[in-house]
């Protein structure tokens, strides 16, 4: 991406006063660089194959007018024990996104299987930020009612030698996509949608038309 800055305009990127013309490069899929404005930082980023543009500016009403996120109390019945699976390679997924048109593709490692209320599920995991963790993004019952309807992510710290892994639902998390529909998240594989009403975890926002 290329940006052509007229006289007396300028940006400042990784530290650096840019004037002019100025190229980003090419930037990778699911990546991101970042250029100052005055008080406004823009993200050129890459999402599906189409480069984006995104404005954050520190004024904006979605965040001086932020209120509150309300979540499910802590309940250890939503405490899980469950096991990994791994794939015997990983396996690329393609998952739509918060944003009509546009795909994401993650590679999978594996799955999680966990019972519930007598009930065996079964979730595809993607890789998480943590070194060797996992991230998991679903729905059930709740989305669309309590929680945010496209999606909630969870993060499982690295399964032990036995596959062994936690699933605390408690700690069911919105994505981006919850505050904004600016986001590009990526929306659950089609298998992790639970028959189940997970009440644990963060509802849907105030400012989505949530409840406290």
């Amino acid at each position: 991406m290329v940006v052509e800055l007229a006289g007396g305009e300028e940006l400042t990127v990784d530290g650096t006063v840019v004037r002019g013309r100025y190229a980003f490069g090419v930037v990778p899929e699911r990546g991101s660089r970042y250029a100052d404005w005055g008080d406004a930082r823009l993200e050129v980023a890459r999402r599906g194959g189409h480069d984006l543009l995104r404005p954050r500016h520190p004024g904006n009403a979605l965040r001086t007018s932020f209120r509150h996120t309300p979540a499910y109390a802590p309940d250890p019945r939503w405490v899980v024990t469950g096991r990994f699976v791994p794939f015997e390679e990983p396996r690329p997924v393609t998952v739509g996104a918060s944003v009509e048109g546009l795909e994401h593709v993650y590679d999978s490692p594996g799955r999680v299987e966990f019972e519930l209320d007598g009930a065996r599920h079964a979730l595809t995991a993607f890789n998480g930020s943590a070194p060797g963790g996992l991230l998991v993004l679903f729905t059930d019952r709740t989305s669309g009612v309590t929680t945010y309807a496209a999606n909630r992510s969870l993060h499982l710290a690295a399964p032990g030698p036995d596959g062994t892994v936690t699933l605390d639902f408690n700690r069911a998390g919105n994505l981006p996509c919850a505050y904004t529909d600016l986001a590009t998240c990526p929306l659950p594989p089609a298998g992790n949608r639970l028959p189940v009403a997970i009440e644990a975890g963060e509802r849907i926002p105030l400012e989505r038309g949530g409840r406290p």
